[in-house]
């Protein structure tokens, strides 16, 4: 049945179903779809299905080229979308595209996850292949994944269904380049299994396709964040020395950058966005139970969680020296999306941020012109405010007058989160400008 399966994905005669229509579900359904097969996209949410109907995208922000595509895939009739699953028991392929959120106790949850494999299996059809976008921990292919499917559809594993894990690798405002171009690994509860992947992905990834084993593929995702992560937090504690030593952490990046194989990221105002913050906590989950421990990974991610409430610092310091309190202040925070020039708002760090500000009883303007709720004309939004906290690099906010700004606000304090916008513009601008990492020099 596989080899059949194989023949029918490489002539594009087998139908695909994407589960969950998200920023990895959508371009995923509407890239294969654009290759030329017929793609059924499924998900819960029923407005979401409607705009995908009408050929638009749902997501909010610049995203090259998705709005196209998804009018494109619908007109050709080449992608639909429903909320309904009796769709997929034609289908030959099965992606599953759905969250895996990490909760307060740093714990995966895997309802949604696993309401969908109790869906697929009431509807999966033989000789079919099951592949999990989602990024989970490693083992769970094997402990959750696999028996559910089982259990539910009354199939078994490689020999009446397929089933492997091919973890996504984009980001928003980049959906679209990073589908096409980067690398992935496809890991396959058999060999066999894992090659059929990869003459899947080849009809829609430009790039290398690592056909390896499902823990290795669980790995390689969550460790990738997790180095990332990590690397986050070494930047943010250097930028919290040199505000201590009289340092500039950008000047001091640029510098340590030149010595071979130095690579130090840039620091900033927190880590958001729907990877980042809980892919670590989903590689560490993989050692409960074990009597192990780690230290490194909760530790880059306790730094990087205190940078929102860091900036809170800055700003209750650049209010101070304008001899003002942050109780009863009015604070404008620029950015509530978690990643520039997008409207994910998913793990903002400037939701972080405007919390602890109303809990100090300051009055906090959200401004995003990408977020529906806070979008509107900025210098109106800043008029009367004591301070401007910059926390997105919105391309928006690097074309700002900074004159202007200076005349609409109260006070005028300018705290950027970002190392976004040149200090001497800012200040020959007539503003007291503040940056992560740059120690305030004394007047």
């Amino acid at each position: 049945m596989l080899s059949e399966l194989t023949t029918r994905i490489q002539q594009k005669t087998a139908r695909l179903a994407v589960i969950g229509l998200g920023y990895v579900g959508l371009p995923v359904a509407s890239e294969f779809a654009r290759a030329g097969f017929e793609v059924l996209g499924v998900d819960i949410h029923k407005e979401r299905v409607a705009q995908i109907q009408r050929g638009e995208s749902p997501f909010a922000g610049v995203e090259p080229g998705l709005e196209e595509l998804v009018a494109d895939a619908v007109n050709r009739g080449k992608l639909r979308a429903s909320s309904d699953y009796d769709g997929i028991q034609d289908c030959d392929v099965i992606l599953i595209c759905v969250e895996t959120p990490v909760e307060q106790d740093n714990l995966p949850r895997y309802g949604a996850l696993h309401s969908a494999l109790i869906s697929l299996g009431q509807v999966l059809k033989p000789g079919s292949l099951v592949i999990v976008e989602s990024t989970i921990a490693p083992g769970t292919m094997a402990a959750l994944v696999q028996p559910v499917l089982e259990r539910s559809s009354g199939l078994q594993v490689n020999r009446d269904f397929y089933l492997g894990i091919c973890p996504e690798r984009v980001m928003p405002g980049k959906l679209l380049a990073n589908l096409r171009s980067l690398s992935r690994v496809v890991g396959g509860m058999t060999p066999a299994t894992a090659e059929t992947m990869a003459a899947l992905y080849r009809h829609i990834v430009a790039a290398d396709l690592d056909a390896v084993d499902c823990v290795t593929a669980e790995l390689v995702k969550t460790v990738e964040n997790a180095y990332r992560d990590v690397q986050i937090a070494f930047a943010n504690e250097i930028a919290l020395i040199c505000e201590q030593v009289g340092g500039d952490v950008l000047k001091v990046r640029q510098l340590v950058n030149k010595s071979p194989g130095r690579q130090m990221l840039y620091a900033g105002a927190g880590v958001g966005g729907h990877c980042i913050p809980k892919d670590p906590w989903l590689l560490a989950s993989s050692l409960q139970g074990s009597g192990a421990s780690l230290k490194l990974i909760p530790a880059a991610r306790a730094v990087n969680d205190l940078m929102p409430l860091h900036m809170v610092d800055l700003i209750q310091q650049a209010l101070a020296e304008s001899s003002l309190v942050v109780a009863g202040s009015k604070i404008l925070v620029m950015g509530y999306a978690y990643l520039e020039d997008t409207g994910d708002t998913r793990n903002s760090p400037s939701q972080i941020l405007a919390a602890r500000l109303l809990q100090m009883q300051a009055e906090v303007i959200i401004h995003d012109p990408f977020v529906p709720e806070y979008q509107g004309d900025l210098l109106t939004m800043a008029r009367d405010c004591h301070a401007a906290v910059l926390m997105v690099k919105h391309q928006l906010y690097r074309s700002l007058d900074l004159r202007a700004l200076r005349q609409a606000l109260s006070a005028p304090i300018l705290v950027d989160g970002r190392g976004f916008l040149e200090a001497d513009i800012a200040e020959q601008a007539g503003l007291n400008y503040w940056a992560l990492g740059v120690a305030k020099k004394q007047p």
